[in-house]
This record gives C-alpha cells, sequence and structure tokens, in this order.
C-alpha cells in the first residue's frame, strides 16, 4: 500500500502532463518564433484556447503530483513520468485518428518495461518529510546555475537540434527542483493547515520554479524537433530527480549486483524515449 499509493498518483499526474504537452504543443507552434527568451510568449499562448485547456491539465498534473509526492519518495515517483512521453504519443495519435505502427508499440513497450525493472531492481525507500535549509542551500544554488548555464547555452545557438536539447534539459532541471521543493511544502497542509503552507519559503519557490520550467518548455518546443528537447526533458527530469532525492531526503537505492539490472532498465528506457521522440517530432 505504501508504493501502490503514490504510484497510481504519479500515473495519473503524468497521463496530465501527457495531455498537456500535446495541447501546449499545438499551441506553441501556433504563435511566431523567437530566437530569443521572451516572457511575452505566454501572453501570445494565452489567446489560444488549446494552450489554455493546457494549462488546466498542468494543473490537474501539479495536483496528483503533490499527492504522490507527500505519500511516496521522489527516487520513486519522478522516473515515473518518463511514461509521460508514451502517454503523449498515444494521446496524439488519437487526437490525428492514426494509428501506431508496431515500431512504435515496441518503443513504448521498451520504455514501460525498463521503468518496471529499474525501479524494481533500485526500489526506491525513504520519505523524509523535511529538509533543513543548510541542506537546500547548496542544492538551490547548483540547480539554478545549472538551469541558467543551459538556457543561455541553448539561447545563444539558432533553431534545432542543439537549441532544443540545451532548453529541454534545462526545463528538466527546474522540474526536478520544483518536484523537490513541493515534497517538502505539501507535507505542511497536514501539519499546520493552508497558513503553514503559504508562509513557507518553499511554496514560493516550487511556485517560482515551476513557472521558470514552464517558460523554458515554451521555449524548448519551438527551439528544434522533439527528438532532441523530449529525451532530454524526460530523462533529465528522472535523473534530476534521483540525485535530489538521494541528497536532500536521504532516499537510497540498492546496490550490489542490483545495479546490472537497472542499468539495462535505464538502458532500455533511453532506446524507447529516444524511438519514440524520433516519431514525435514528425507527428502532431
Amino acid at each position: 500500500m505504501g508504493v501502490v499509493v503514490p504510484v497510481l498518483f504519479a500515473l495519473f499526474a503524468a497521463l496530465s502532463n501527457a495531455l498537456a504537452t500535446v495541447l501546449q504543443r499545438r499551441a506553441a507552434l501556433t504563435v511566431p518564433q523567437s530566437q530569443g527568451f521572451r516572457p511575452g510568449l505566454v501572453l501570445d499562448l494565452l489567446r489560444r484556447p488549446v494552450w489554455v485547456a493546457g494549462i488546466l491539465a498542468v494543473i490537474a498534473a501539479g495536483a496528483g503530483q503533490a499527492a504522490a509526492l507527500a505519500t511516496g519518495a521522489l527516487a520513486l515517483v519522478q522516473p515515473l513520468f518518463v511514461l509521460e512521453l508514451p502517454f503523449a504519443l498515444l494521446i496524439a495519435s488519437l487526437v490525428v485518428r492514426q494509428r501506431l505502427p508496431g515500431a512504435l508499440w515496441a518503443a513504448v513497450a521498451a520504455v514501460v518495461t525498463g521503468l518496471g525493472l529499474a525501479l524494481a531492481a533500485a526500489a526506491p525507500t525513504g520519505n523524509l518529510t523535511h529538509v533543513p535549509l543548510d541542506r537546500w542551500l547548496p542544492a538551490l544554488a547548483a540547480c539554478a546555475g545549472a538551469a541558467l548555464a543551459l538556457a543561455l547555452a541553448g539561447l545563444r545557438r539558432p533553431a534545432g537540434r542543439a537549441r532544443a536539447g540545451c532548453l529541454g534539459a534545462a526545463t528538466a532541471v527546474c522540474y526536478a527542483l520544483t518536484a523537490a521543493l513541493m515534497k517538502d511544502s505539501v507535507p505542511l497542509l497536514a501539519v499546520g493547515g493552508i497558513t503553514a503552507f503559504l508562509t513557507a519559503w518553499q511554496t514560493y519557490a516550487f511556485a517560482v520554479s515551476g513557472m521558470g520550467a514552464l517558460l523554458l518548455l515554451e521555449h524548448a518546443m519551438q527551439g528544434g524537433p522533439l527528438v532532441a528537447s523530449q529525451p532530454a526533458l524526460t530523462l533529465g527530469d528522472a535523473t534530476c530527480s534521483i540525485a535530489l532525492g538521494v541528497v536532500l531526503y536521504d532516499e537510497q537505492l540498492r546496490s550490489g549486483w542490483w545495479i546490472l539490472p537497472q542499468l539495462l532498465g535505464v538502458a532500455l528506457i533511453c532506446a524507447g524515449v529516444l524511438a519514440l521522440a524520433r516519431a514525435g517530432a514528425g507527428g502532431p
């Protein structure tokens, strides 16, 4: 029961995020492309009903993610968002009424099998509900520095794979940091109610990080093909989240010979994600 509940919430959040990705990508392609960082991009998108629907899906995903993080380990919950890409392609195929070819079903199977194998072998444990500030400060600095460096590197490049990949990786860092901060703030609702939640610095920090991730995501979608941005986003989020779970929340993964099936699972995930991203690059 301790694993089932966060997994179910995480799957709901991943499905909602996938729906949001499909809707937001369709909206992002209808506005003028920008070579630099343009905050006004969001104002343009707000005029697109399909983008607003995507934001509602993001809100639903955030609620599911918060529930998952409140009940499960960061290193268990966040890797499940790898399923967002298979979900997104399946939703997109339904929207345009196209069947996925057998090769893509094989890629979906590789992602699902790899994720199950990696998580079963790693068996993440530990579920601290509060991280002291002195542990947060270096993590915040490292994540902010990495996201800024990746974003600047991407924005200096012309539209293409390098730009999309860098912006996708920067988005991944922000998403992972948002999840880590959310995990620290959500339990305050049970301890001190809405007052404690609204007066905690983590609440505002994850809001800022989340908004930064959203803006970076829109630029990543416009910056180049999905085959570059999506793997960087999907795999980067999972990797960063596991690292933050271990460093901040003292979560533990099984070691020894268990590393071998973990690596096999990761290899299957990478192969499946790359195949699905290539397919999505030419999709709706």
